[in-house]
């Protein structure tokens, strides 16, 4: 199933409707909820229900057993050892397997060793990556105190709410628990925010990113030596466009249809392409996946304190487990270390800085745009990774830069040129711009906002391509 579709408007409508009949009705209410969440995620293939599951079994005893940490130290450490063997070797398996198999094969070849590792390629369960860093985050937050344990239907309907179910945002469980326990108001549903944001995220979704890939990433990524270096540098360019407009196309569709039924949900998306530094990158985009890592990586791992030796380690290590986590190629390792080298750099600029009595970033105006100019192009930098079907695709992307200047452009047209340059400048828009907007069109009647919807559904219907490409983060 592609979301969203005519099954899926069906689906939610459905969803809607169900969610407010049983909304005076806790429990069935979040029966409901898990029974379609469930029937939403089998779309894609039913098996890995019981994968779903299984991972809701495991945080529910693991959080159980951890959470008798005052009666039982030792106990309760060893439950949250256990829930998180299990859940890391779920995702390990399905996720990891495979690249892992193919590499120590690899090795032993090289040395004259026969296989010793069965050589199979698990299919990889749509969101494992998602639903398993709640599940995560939830053990390892009733072990800290910081969370009591949840009832078996809450932590179920927590880790299956079909709305951030497959691409997230990644959602904590004192952030959705809270509101899974208590009944929905109708009256307190801003139901104008949701529609704007479900028309936002379709209008991101199916017309910018398709657009963009369609008529400059794919064509580059795909055959990179055909194309000339100006070429490459928009398809850069063009695919730091397509995966902010798919993915937080996505998120704002996601907030959209929670807010729908009565539940909101933290945002993910900061004008990441604003930014003046890798770190204040991550504080911006997928914020959170990066306060993910943050919590329960990188300070875990000692984060600032210590030497600035020890520093790095921890930064290295956490952007390189990050790059992990996006999928198991040599491509995604690289994008984590790329960044992950970035921000080290940064951060031993940062503490130079400050020695000298110097503010830790510089200011003024055109140092300003020259530090977001040089993120945004490390950012790409990196991107050509992300999105490389292997290394040697990578390098031969990377390569044209020097090459391809003989050729003539032919992809890098003007309606291409404002859609990318566009999409940047809309990144400096300041947020109260927005938020008035938005509150304009929440003061209409609501005869208004459907007229405004119909308009919105027919341009998106009008610009977009007859076929869309199920969204990037599907495969995480």
């Amino acid at each position: 199933m592609l979301f969203p579709t005519i099954d899926f408007a069906i689906f939610f409508l459905v969803a809607f409707v169900a969610s407010w009949l049983l909304n005076p009705y806790p429990t069935p209410w979040k029966l409901a909820i898990i029974a379609l969440s469930y029937l939403f995620y089998s779309w894609w293939d039913w098996h890995f229900v019981f994968l779903l599951l299984a991972s809701t079994v495991i945080a529910h005893l693991g959080a159980r057993g951890a959470s008798r940490r005052a009666e039982s130290p030792r106990a309760a450490k060893t439950w949250l050892i256990l829930s998180l063997i299990g859940l890391l070797g779920l995702l390990g398996y399905f996720k990891y397997y495979g690249f892992f198999a193919v590499n120590v094969d690899n090795v032993l070849h090289g040395l004259g060793v026969g296989r010793l590792i069965p050589l199979v390629e698990p299919t990889l369960p749509v969101a494992i990556s998602f639903f398993t860093f709640m599940a995560i985050s939830y053990v390892v937050d009733v072990y800290g105190g910081r969370l009591p344990v949840a009832r078996p239907v809450d932590l179920a309907t927590y880790l299956c709410f079909f709305p951030h179910l497959i691409a997230g945002p990644i959602v904590r469980g004192e952030e959705l628990l809270p509101q899974i326990r208590r009944r929905k108001n109708a009256a307190e549903v801003d139901f104008s925010r949701a529609i704007w944001m479900i028309m936002a995220g379709l209008f991101k979704k199916v017309v910018i990113s398709s657009y963009v890939s369609s008529a400059i990433v794919q064509p580059v990524f795909t055959a990179p030596n055909a194309h000339s270096g100006l070429e490459v540098i928009f398809g850069a360019w063009g695919y730091a466009v397509q995966i902010y407009c798919d993915f937080s196309g996505y998120t704002d569709i996601a907030i959209g249809l929670a807010l729908l039924l009565g539940v909101r949900f933290p945002i993910n998306f900061d004008a990441p392409y604003t930014a003046r530094n890798l770190q204040d990158f991550w504080r911006r985009w997928h914020i959170t996946l990066s306060r993910w890592l943050r919590d329960y990586l990188y300070i875990p791992l000692g984060g600032n304190r210590g030497s600035d030796a020890f520093v790095v380690r921890n930064i290295m290590l956490t952007m390189v487990l990050g790059g992990l986590w996006h999928g198991a190629n040599w491509t995604f390792i690289i994008w984590g270390a790329l960044h992950g080298g970035g921000q080290s750099v940064g951060h031993l600029r940062r503490r130079s800085r400050v020695a000298r009595g110097l503010p830790a970033v510089a200011e003024g105006p055109w140092r300003v745009a020259r530090q977001r100019f040089w993120t945004f192009q490390f950012v790409c930098l990196g991107w050509v990774f992300f999105n490389a079907a292997s290394f040697s695709n990578a390098w031969a992307i990377l390569s044209r830069l020097v090459t391809g200047w003989g050729v003539t452009p032919t992809l890098v047209t003007p309606l291409l040129v404002l859609v990318i340059a566009g999409v940047l400048a809309a990144q400096f828009v300041p947020p109260d711009v927005l938020g008035r907007v938005q509150r304009v069109f929440s003061e209409q009647r609501a005869l208004v906002q459907a007229g405004a919807l119909g308009v919105v559904l027919l341009g998106i219907t009008t610009l977009g391509p007859s076929g869309v490409a199920p969204f990037i983060y599907y495969r995480f």
